[in-house]
């Protein structure tokens, strides 16, 4: 059956339509609630309760509304067979424990206050060690930017999983930490603020001793280091992170500047091995926002984020970049732009109003409770949701499956300034079940059927 002038088949288990807009509001009378197959899966967990928004080879497992405090980033460990994840949030400072041992029915655990005036939406967990970042708010983010703020990040004994107890707070001695890198072992990446720089640099702490965090290694670009004379040409040149060590290489996401490659043989003096610029034409003043290494297949998953809502910036990406000569890496495919449902009452994201365009991407960091897998990717993209990416022909990546919740119905926060889903962080777990954060949504859980 073709519905209103789309040219590809859909049949009616296609159209599942959200936030208070049924089928009989569009002219499509006679079609399943929200997707009676949908419906059907999402068990009798907490999603039961909620509207399902739009999925394509999705199910919703769970939801929990996290006590009305959006979160940001998701990070999570397995501790005596129950499973707990740890969210940084928006609008709220501190972080939550959720425990998802049972996906359809996710327990709020407690809540851990953080300090005043401070962005702490940055969360990683590995080995029983929690580390959380800490800095300046920016403007718009519910911080006030005059006031005084903690900054750097803080070292957490997560080994009881639900009562973590804090080790140490060390401090950049400027405006903290941003997205931040720790997998386990002696090392901690850190995206930094420092005194005489410009943006964020790479900061490498060696934590051995978490309770004695000591820097041993830091790269910046030359135009950086303003005390030095150094003058930064465009805006937004600086690590947004994370630097991801691969073997004895780093890769890093430097915002404007482009996919940085080093060198971190020597961990104290890491060293350029090459740079890819795509801005301009592609992205935002974070045009390189993330790089994921695929090193058995010699390729790399980059991305930007999108910055201004309703689409008021140059065209954002997300891609693939082949790293086999790594001192030549090329931009060898980009994902095919997302398409609303049939039934969205917009002809494309941009009119939805929000940010449209993508942020993170599920990272294995070699957790073995996490989802690793080099044929597919997992990216969210603001207001189009959650979207999922078969990438085994590298220079042919295609959508497989998407999930956009619904709508928000209550503002908890400043932004977007039209009250519209923005999926911001996604984690998948080695069961198969996906974790997505909202700016103004509760947590929800998901499984992919393809």
């Amino acid at each position: 059956m073709k519905i209103r002038g789309h040219s590809r088949g859909m049949t009616r288990r296609d159209f599942l339509c959200w936030s208070g807009v049924g089928a009989a509001g569009l002219g499509l009378a006679g079609l399943p609630r929200l997707g009676q197959a949908q419906e059907n899966r999402a068990g009798t967990g907490e999603a039961a309760k909620i509207e399902k928004g739009y999925a394509k080879n999705f199910e919703l497992v769970g939801y929990n509304d996290l006590e009305g405090k959006p979160a940001l980033k998701i990070a999570m460990q397995v501790v005596n067979n129950r499973w707990y994840l740890y969210l940084g949030h928006f609008w709220i400072k501190g972080w939550s424990i959720v425990e998802v041992t049972n996906p359809a029915k996710p327990q709020y655990i407690k809540f851990i206050p953080g300090p005043d005036n401070t962005s702490s939406a940055q969360v990683q967990v590995a080995e029983g060690i929690m580390i959380t970042a800490l800095s300046k708010g920016s403007e718009g983010f519910g911080t006030d930017p005059a006031g005084s703020f903690e900054e750097g990040i803080s070292i957490w004994d997560v080994k009881d999983p639900i009562n973590p107890k804090r080790l140490a707070h060390y401090k950049t001695g400027a405006t903290g930490t941003h997205r931040n890198h720790w997998e386990g072992g002696q090392f901690v990446y850190l995206t930094a603020t420092a005194s005489g720089f410009s943006g964020h640099i790479c900061t490498i702490l060696d934590i051995i001793d978490p309770t004695k965090p000591v820097e041993v290694g830091r790269w910046w670009l030359p135009e950086q280091w303003t005390a030095g004379g150094g003058k930064v040409a465009k805006p937004g040149v600086g690590l947004h992170g994370p630097a991801y060590p691969e073997g004895n290489r780093s890769y890093l996401g430097y915002g404007a500047a482009g996919m940085i490659i080093l060198d971190i043989s020597d961990i104290k003096v890491p060293k350029l091995v090459s740079r890819l610029e795509v801005h301009p034409p592609l992205g935002s003043r974070l045009a390189c926002h993330t790089v994921l290494p695929l090193a058995k297949r010699k390729l790399a998953l980059v991305c930007s984020e999108a910055l201004e809502e309703n689409c008021r910036e140059s065209l954002n990406y997300a891609g693939i970049v082949d790293i086999a000569d790594e001192k030549n890496p090329r931009l060898i495919s980009l994902f095919p732009i997302p398409e609303p449902p049939p039934c969205a009452p917009y002809k494309n994201f941009c009119e939805k109003g929000g940010r449209f365009g993508p942020h993170n991407f599920h990272i294995p960091q070699r957790d073995p409770n996490r989802e690793d897998r080099d044929d597919r990717a997992y990216l969210t993209y603001f207001n189009a949701g959650l979207r999922v990416y078969d990438i085994r022909d590298p220079y042919l990546p295609k959508e497989i499956a998407c999930y956009i919740p619904p709508d928000p119905k209550k503002r908890l926060g400043v932004l977007p300034k039209t009250l519209v889903v923005q999926s911001e962080d996604v984690l998948v777990d080695r069961r198969g079940y996906c974790y997505l954060t909202d700016k103004n949504h509760g947590l929800h859980i998901l499984r992919c059927t393809v």
